[in-house]
């Protein structure tokens, strides 16, 4: 097996940006990152894998007044469609399609197909099937609900009804049994082989059956609507049970695969409003790993793998920065579901397992190659369902319908049908040849200059991936200023993004492939550098401890951001407030805190300023520093004076009269004590307030015993710096 493996390392920028700086890798590898972009002829798995998407062709897309498409029946080169409104069949054979019911050309005037000439503008066409003989059935939904016989001339009328006046369902049991699912009543019937003999098996209490699947026990599993029940009844005695009461309120489909797993499609009313808000979400259970693989699920076969020739790899780098509803009757009422449909696995045992979940419609399945096909609305898309790998696809999006209805196989390719508008279209077994997958933008978050784009995977010997590339400064991926798209390179390693200097980056893979392969790309990695920008100073707080051992301790706290990411260096200086030179009290500091003894400066008002420099991730000529200056702040080491006093002494008592004032602080308290007593009295300003740095007090004393005393003046400023006066009096 020609193999090989490209391990790159050294992501190349323009000769102009500095070596230093640190390059940024983005990294898509999840289907998260790759369903926020554009696909065109590809898809995107669970797995966060982009490949080709299979090749589709529309074979028709005339089909007159009809609306919607219910119904697909396929037989050697021939597919049969049922419409709606006006319950219209037409045929399709040899890229020509024309109505063949109701039939006005060319017929008797008494027959049934003359008849169904005055069929009602509301009729609707919501299964066809063929019999055991290979006669075309079609379900026939109006005022009467009929089942009528195609033979390849006329139309026979072979079941009606009254009582059921739609028709939603078909199915054959193993002795060729017609099978019918009805509403508004929820009716079963069985008719005979021969279309004869209708007997009504089961009725439900919901209000249609929308779907029918025959176990290999020859039981009926039914889908209802209202509940979201799945049936299983007996038709030998008619009885039923509740095979699986979901969430939801429909059962629009039911399969069996080969192991006899019944997978029910189930929607939620809820998924509908769900649709029309916004796009559809995948809801899946997190989960890590993979269940184990068989051996057809992904190992590629001896001829598969001699054909592959390249497996592209990134290098590692570090971890990157239908019916309107109707009103449920009391006894019938649950609890409301949520607005995801799902599909469910329902094993033989009867255990059931979640294996899908979307906000959409959900109306058919198809089993091919153990994978489900699914066709969805309101948004026309048709994903793939692997139960047994859990991966899930977005296999294609119609842009211009809402709905697609159904899905069934024709030769070795399958078909489904579309609604608003109707369109048949072809599901190729091949691959597309060519499509292509588009980022969302990568955004810089500055001007960037972008590098290398790597990719991880296999591309096949006959297959290729092409990169192609544009940047623009606008966060709106249709605006003109983009760049134009580049021309596209191939990629055999890592390629040049060769995009112009820009803050945001898109790239596009095109992706080449054979009719039996597919490149499968799991991860892309793109490069960019800002050019050195500046660091910022975005913060400066100065404050004074309160540290009651160390009160003139400062500490300085700051902030700094760096649009590359470089470790940061702090210069630290200060200088008095109206001077002109700073003095520089650290360098090179690599924390954003510094403790500063104010006490080896005089008493003033202070500027700090802290520059900080990149230059550790960056050259001499390269570095780059930005500072910011803080808020004055006041240093003030010195305790309040006494300016002034008088004494005055009176029989027992004394009155001292101060004037206190400080040069930067105000004054904050005085207090006094008379012979060393140990409770010291606060005295208030003359005015009440402490609020100036000058301040007036009266202190009265009273009572004192003949002989010498002393008063200790205690007296604090704002920060306090506190001083001590002491007075000697002496009573007579």
């Amino acid at each position: 097996m020609n193999k090989f493996s490209a391990i790159i390392f050294v992501i190349l920028i323009a000769a102009c940006v500095c070596p230093a700086v640190t390059s940024k890798i983005v990294k898509h590898r999840t289907i998260d990152d790759f369903t926020n972009g554009k696909t065109e002829s590809t898809i995107i798995t669970s797995r966060g894998t982009i490949s080709l998407a299979q090749a589709t062709q529309t074979l028709a897309d005339d089909f007159n007044d009809a609306w919607t498409i219910n119904s697909v029946a396929a037989k050697d080169d021939t597919m049969f469609i049922g419409t709606s409104p006006n319950g219209k069949i037409f045929k399709y054979k040899d890229n020509k399609i024309i109505c063949i019911y109701p039939q006005e050309k060319n017929q008797e005037p008494n027959s049934p197909a003359a008849n169904a000439r005055t069929h009602l503008a509301n009729e609707h066409i919501f299964k066809l099937a063929f019999d055991h003989n290979g006669n075309l059935l079609a379900a026939v939904s109006g005022e009467k609900g009929k089942l009528i016989r195609y033979n390849g001339k006329t139309f026979d009328t072979i079941f009606e009804s009254n009582d059921s006046p739609y028709i939603f369902a078909i199915a054959f049991d193993k002795s060729d049994n017609i099978i019918l699912g009805t509403g508004p009543k929820g009716k079963i019937w069985q008719l005979d082989p021969k279309g004869a003999n209708p007997q009504l098996i089961y009725a439900c209490q919901d209000k249609n059956v929308l779907s029918l699947a025959i176990g290999s026990d020859n039981f009926i599993y039914a889908g209802t609507d209202t509940r979201g029940l799945v049936y299983k009844i007996n038709p030998q005695n008619k009885t039923a049970s509740v095979l699986y009461d979901s969430q939801e309120n429909e059962i629009n489909d039911l399969l069996f695969d080969r192991n006899g797993n019944l997978y029910a499609a189930a929607t939620s009313y809820k998924s509908i409003k769900a649709q029309l808000r916004g796009a559809p979400v995948m809801k899946k259970p997190l989960s890590f790993g993979k269940p184990e693989e068989s051996e057809n699920d992904e190992e590629p076969s001896e001829e598969s793998a001699a054909r592959q020739s390249e497996s592209l790899k990134i290098s590692n780098t570090p971890a990157e920065e239908s019916f309107e509803s109707k009103p449920m009757p009391a006894e019938l009422e649950r609890a409301r579901p949520s607005s995801a449909s799902h599909i469910y696995k329902i094993d033989p045992n009867g255990f059931v397992t979640d294996v899908f979940s979307l906000n959409a419609v959900f109306f058919k399945m198809l089993l091919r190659n153990d994978q489900i096909l699914l066709g969805t609305g309101n948004k026309a898309e048709l994903f793939s369902v692997n139960p047994n790998t859990e991966t899930e696809a977005l296999f294609y999006e119609d842009p211009q319908a809402s709905q697609i209805t159904d899905i069934t196989k024709f030769g070795s390719d399958a078909v489904f049908a579309t609604a608003n508008p109707p369109k048949l279209i072809k599901l190729k077994s091949e691959f597309a040849e060519t499509g292509n997958f588009q980022s969302a933008l990568i955004d810089a978050g500055q001007p960037a200059m972008w590098g290398k784009l790597q990719i991880d995977a296999d591309i096949p010997s006959d297959t290729q991936v092409y990169l192609s590339a544009r940047s623009g400064n606008v966060g709106d991926i249709n605006d003109p200023t983009f760049s134009s798209w580049s021309q596209p390179v191939k990629i055999t390693g890592p390629v040049d993004l060769a995009v112009p200097l820009a803050r945001f980056c898109q790239y596009k893979l095109i992706l080449n492939g054979s009719n039996n392969n597919s490149p499968v790309v799991r991860e892309v990695a793109a490069a960019y550098v800002i050019p050195n920008l500046a660091p910022k100073v975005t913060d400066i707080t100065v404050r004074r401890t309160e540290k009651k051992s160390d009160p003139g301790l400062f500490k300085l706290d700051y902030k700094a951001d760096d649009e590359n990411r470089d470790r940061l260096l702090y210069n630290i200086e200060y200088r008095m407030k109206g001077r002109k030179l700073w003095i520089e009290l650290a360098k090179d500091v690599d924390k954003p805190v510094f403790d500063w003894d104010s006490k080896t400066a005089e008493d003033g008002i202070y500027e700090f300023k802290v520059t900080a420099s990149d230059k550790l991730n960056n050259n001499i000529d390269t570095a780059l520093t930005g500072s910011r200056i803080s808020n004055p702040v006041i240093v003030d080491n010195t305790a309040p004076a006494v300016e002034k006093h008088q004494l005055k002494i009176s029989d027992s008592s004394a009155i001292l009269n101060l004037k206190i004032s400080d040069r930067l602080s105000t004054i904050n308290n005085l207090a006094y004590t008379i012979d060393s007593n140990e409770n010291w009295i606060n005295v208030l300003p003359d005015d009440n307030v402490f609020d100036t740095e000058n301040e007036s007090f009266t202190i009265k004393t009273q009572d004192l015993k003949p002989g010498p005393h002393i008063i200790a003046v205690r007296i604090s400023d704002s920060v306090d710096n506190t001083m001590y006066r002491t007075f000697e009096i002496e009573i007579k």
